[in-house]
């Protein structure tokens, strides 16, 4: 493998572009008082800060490491139905779903499931979110940006010290430390505006610079045919087509409508208007992200495929390409971005956690109202709290037997996502679902895809007791399913007297725009012609 030299201009393009961004952000969230203003923005939030921040947050070194390296492997472009089907997701939510949750004015999506069904439901979902961010998410973005520099970098020295794994973890878990506890959302927002256009630049430039290392367009989908369809069989391990028909919506549609790291900032939105448009405005950014990510991927399988059998696999991928063809000069703008990448992931997703666990538990456990102080200090102790957690799990992640990151993201977001997703599109269209019916979309959730983990997953732990393998997706799509049933029969023996009032804020503009609609169908015309030409 060709090895990484820094320039001297490499090195100050990565330095000043860094510092600028931090600083700057730094310096607009300098004046965070209130809870408000650390979790939420003060609410102050614009559509093209809520765009960025959405995508910079989505596309993490977790998110081009992992759907990178399921391009190299077996998904080949498939694996580009996260994003495709994403984009639609995105519109629907921005139309439909959005306008619920700002009316009701709400810091988090748990406290929502209070609003709805009963208190209970809204520690159980916050118990479980911090579980799967800490140990899933935070430590996944953690040791896919430690596996970016180790791979990058490998058997280099910087001050005597050499480059492995558990240090590159451990660097990215200081750097972020200092920057995530300082201005909150707002912080992370404008931080995002910078670093999500540079990822964005960045993947094009690998994009461009891959195409002329493997004879052009043309030449690379006629070589990777093999790679180039939407469409697997349905005995396909990773992304069957039967996953597409249920299964990968519950995912998307859990991921960008209520999952905290993500929609936290079309909370904090200045109206309705801009907290739509900020959607909108990711769900077409969206469209262009398999070609920066799985098309870079599928390039440094052609190219590198024998240099993506050591630490990683082909998870490998993207840090691979990165090292054999970016020039000097570009190299340390693209290693800021995958920084800025990795801060920025793991901002959103600490940030979130901390706010669910001050807001839903912590204050619920102390049983009295708190100084506005107290908030903040809460919040901030409890993100270095789960960023130490998350680097003490990271490495574990390099297992082989987890057979790549990115299944190993949505593997685990299953013990969750059907049983919350169920709970809210449940009861906001049938008004008259009883507590019962959420609570028992929470506690079965774990229970029923535990069961179909064992008996019907991949794990090689339970491999003496498994009888027949269900895509994950697949056994997602199943878990959707029972606990709909369940909620549907508990709503019909003993509905509700009268609909439930949720809260509405009388201060906040809700007027929409048409343009969102119109915006909206073009999303989705695009992604119809983009199946039909990948087929």
């Amino acid at each position: 493998m060709g090895q990484v030299i820094f320039s001297w201009y490499d090195g100050l393009i990565f330095l000043v572009f860094f510092l600028f961004v931090v600083i700057f952000s730094m310096y607009k969230s300098r004046k965070e008082k209130t809870g408000e203003d650390y979790f939420l923005a003060g609410r102050q939030l614009t559509w093209p800060l809520i765009g960025l921040s959405m995508i910079a947050a989505n596309i993490s070194t977790e998110q081009f490491v992992g759907m990178a390296g399921q391009g190299a492997g077996s998904a080949g472009m498939a694996i580009a139905s996260y994003e495709w089907m994403a984009a639609i997701t995105m519109v629907v939510v921005a139309i439909f779903l959005l306008p619920n949750f700002l009316r009701a004015g709400i810091y988090t999506f748990p406290e929502f499931l209070e609003y709805r069904y009963a208190p209970l439901a809204r520690r159980l979902m916050a118990f479980y979110t911090i579980l799967i961010y800490v140990f899933v998410l935070v430590a996944s973005v953690i040791y896919t940006g430690g596996l970016t520099i180790a791979t990058l970098f490998s058997g280099m020295k910087f001050f005597g010290v050499e480059v492995t794994l558990i240090k590159a973890i451990w660097l990215v878990g200081i750097i972020t430390a200092i920057y995530t506890t300082w201005g909150g959302l707002k912080g992370i927002a404008w931080a995002d505006l910078f670093f999500g256009s540079s990822l964005i630049f960045g993947g094009i430039l690998t994009l461009i610079i891959g195409l002329g290392h493997v004879g052009g367009l043309g030449n690379f989908l006629e070589v990777n045919q093999d790679k180039m369809h939407m469409i697997l069989p349905s005995n396909d391990p990773v992304l069957p087509w039967t996953a597409l028909v249920i299964g990968l919506w519950l995912p998307n549609f859990y991921y960008w409508s209520v999952n905290q790291f993500i929609t936290q900032r079309t909370l904090a939105a200045r109206n309705l208007r801009e907290g739509q448009l900020g959607i909108i405005f990711a769900s077409f950014l969206k469209l262009i992200t398999p070609f920066i990510i799985v098309f870079p991927g599928i390039m440094a399988w052609q190219l590198f495929k024998n240099q993506m059998t050591g630490i990683g696999g082909t998870d490998a991928a993207l840090p691979t390409i990165i090292r054999n063809v970016i020039p000097n000069g570009f190299l340390g703008f693209i290693f800021a971005a995958i920084g800025g990448a990795v801060i920025s992931s793991l901002a959103s997703m600490l940030n979130s956690a901390s706010t669910i666990f001050t807001m839903d538990i912590y204050k619920w456990a102390v049983k009295k109202e708190l100084p506005q102080s107290k908030i903040v200090l809460t919040g901030r102790i409890s993100t270095l709290v789960f960023l130490i957690l998350g680097c003490l799990i990271a490495p574990i992640l390099a297992n082989p037997a987890l057979k790549g990151i990115f299944t190993y993201l949505q593997e685990f977001q299953g013990f969750i996502s059907p049983g919350i997703l169920a709970a809210f599109a449940f009861g906001l269209i049938f008004k008259r679902a009883p507590k019962a019916a959420g609570l028992s979309a929470l506690i079965l959730n774990p229970i029923i895809y535990g069961i179909l983990l064992v008996f019907c997953g991949s794990l090689p732990v339970f491999a003496d007791v498994q009888i027949a393998p269900i895509a994950f997706l697949n056994r997602m799509a199943i878990t959707f399913i029972i606990i709909v049933a369940i909620m549907a029969l508990i709503t019909l023996i003993k509905p509700l007297e009268k609909p439930v009032t949720m809260p509405e804020r009388k201060d906040f503009n809700m007027q929409s725009s048409p343009i969102v609609k119109w915006f909206g169908a073009i999303i989705v015309a695009i992604v119809i012609i983009l199946y039909i030409i990948f087929w």
